[in-house]
């Protein structure tokens, strides 16, 4: 059955033998054995002196449908941890000492952070407020002194004098990404929900609030240490584009040498509840969207490592499972609107003119893992400011680039509707995470369609018959649209004359066509090719 498929997309022109460029990295994971950290999802994370604090996050798996029993107090993780990942050591201590508001906001979950030398400052977050009587998004800014808590907690002596708080309706956001380019604070997308997590919307049963900020949020803070003051800055405001929450927002260098950042991906698109696939670009001059670029894979917060090679100009940046509406299978894009767990280890790269293209890595992660986890990098690497590995000055043929930690573990790729809680867990599992470079390097494989500018969408998928594709075309085209069956024969095939430019919907009708089973669905304007696998169920 394999042969047949790569003699397939060989035919399409879409098989691995035109891949001749040698691949930029590869990635090597190494297990860590120890259960001594236990499970966490979705969780804050600042280091110091080879030590991690790792702050708030779930103790449990995917969240369940059920308001009494989603985002529960006894998920919460109400303790500072401290993990040594060489002696593999564990230190925690209560969080009580600190003033209640602390304590609500630092055991919460999907919380926005980021370290900047000793100081980790963390921002908003989703969880149980006993002083509000109903679950929140906390409206504060913490600052933590990273290795003064860190000896706190291992000494067993007092931290609360390394913990300071702000109020400011302006940090009222979970789900949102914490950045820092130069000197500005970029707090990217988010929500702000209030009330009980109800899969039925706001006005079944519990009620809720729940508000997308649709903005990155700009600001400076002057800290000396003892005071705070925040100087916001003019917001970037777009429901269209910035519509995006629990997703990764990552720090780059731009082709022009600057500090920027990517929001890849993101929920939820404002008229369907699928991921969006296109990606905006923010810099020091504003933002804008990657209209040439599409990311299908890793849509999901999870993992990811940002590399940029200066004697090349490009960026690459790694991104380790979670969930995403595509998966790869057999060389083939399967999309799946339930929107899956999924083991797949992707890297997008911007070349010296911008270009962006998403490669699928040969290797995967071992289970269904990598959603609400972190990378926690080596600091000993050379880095620019703003976190981003500088590749060209890693030279060794094997270098060490940090750990990956915890996460949701799913037992199977779509649980949300059968979710009782024993579907999932939160991971303890430990990965050491290895560069390689040299001459024997592993293919990655180019997914064709995430610079296509057809930028196809087809639902749903699995189908009954009526089949829908959305897709965007620059100029007027004809479009032949071909379904093979799996050995490679015809079964469909129509040519949809003068399709317009810009984004257009096509419905056809498949039922006295094809019987049940799996298909590949070809489309071509002569200049572009998209090919998606169809799965047929009556």
């Amino acid at each position: 059955m394999k042969n047949i498929i790569a003699l397939l997309l060989l035919i399409l022109g879409l098989g691995h033998a035109e891949i001749t460029a040698q691949t930029p990295l590869t990635i090597h994971l190494e297990t860590v054995n120890t259960n001594a950290i236990g499970g966490l999802q979705s969780y804050a994370v600042g280091q110091a002196n080879g030590k991690w604090l790792i702050i708030g996050g779930r103790l449990d798996g995917l969240h369940r449908r059920q308001p009494w029993a989603s985002f529960d107090i006894a998920g919460h993780n109400n303790q500072l941890i401290v993990f040594d990942p060489v002696s593999l050591q564990k230190w925690t201590t209560a969080l009580t000492s600190l003033p209640q508001s602390m304590q609500e906001q630092l055991s919460s979950t999907n919380m926005n952070f980021f370290q900047e030398d000793d100081m980790l400052y963390v921002v908003g977050g989703y969880g149980y407020s006993a002083t509000a009587g109903d679950h929140t998004t906390f409206p504060y800014l913490t600052a933590i002194d990273v290795p003064a808590v860190i000896d706190a907690v291992v000494n067993n002596t007092s931290f609360t004098s390394s913990f300071r708080q702000i109020t400011d309706n302006q940090f009222q956001v979970t789900g949102g990404r914490l950045q820092k380019v130069y000197d500005t604070y970029y707090l990217l997308g988010g929500q702000k929900f209030i009330g009980k997590y109800n899969p039925m919307g706001p006005n079944n049963g519990p009620g809720f609030i729940q508000e997308y900020t649709n903005a990155i949020r700009k600001f400076k803070i002057t800290d000396d240490g003892l005071n705070l003051t925040i100087t916001h800055l003019p917001a970037h405001v777009d429901a269209a584009n910035l519509h995006r929450r629990d997703y990764n927002a990552e720090p780059q260098i731009l082709p022009n040498g600057e500090q920027g950042v990517t929001m890849f991906s993101g929920v939820f698109q404002q008229n369907v509840n699928l991921p969006f696939l296109n990606s905006v670009t923010v810099d020091t001059n504003g933002y804008g969207l990657e209209a040439n670029f599409q990311q299908y894979y890793n849509h999901y917060h999870c993992p990811v490592i940002p590399l940029y090679n200066a004697t090349t100009n490009e960026m690459h940046t790694l991104f380790f499972g979670g969930i995403a509406q595509y998966y790869d299978s057999a060389g083939v894009l399967v999309q799946d609107n339930n929107v899956p767990f999924v083991n797949t280890i992707a890297r997008v790269t911007r070349d010296a003119n911008g270009a962006m293209t998403e490669y699928k890595l040969p290797l995967t992660l071992p289970a269904l893992m990598g959603s609400g986890a972190e990378f926690i990098a080596d600091h000993s690497l050379a880095h620019y400011s703003n976190q981003v590995l500088q590749l060209h000055n890693i030279t060794a043929d094997t270098t060490f680039l940090g750990y990956i930690y915890g996460g949701i573990q799913s037992s199977a790729p779509n649980i949300f509707f059968v979710n009782d809680g024993t579907q999932s867990v939160a991971s303890h599992q430990i990965f050491k995470v290895y560069l390689i470079q040299g001459e024997d390097l592993s293919v990655h494989t180019p997914n064709k369609q995430s610079n296509s500018t057809l930028q196809m969408r087809m639902y749903p998928n699995p189908n009954k018959g009526l089949l829908k594709f959305d897709l965007f075309s620059a100029t007027t085209v004809d479009l032949e649209f071909t379904l093979y069956s799996l050995d490679g024969k015809i079964v469909h095939q129509e040519v949809i004359k003068n399709v317009a430019s810009g984004n257009t919907s096509h419905l056809l009708n498949l039922n006295d066509k094809m019987s049940e089973g799996v298909y590949f669905a070809h489309l071509s304007t002569g200049k572009q090719h998209i090919t998606q696998k169809l799965i047929l169920r009556r």
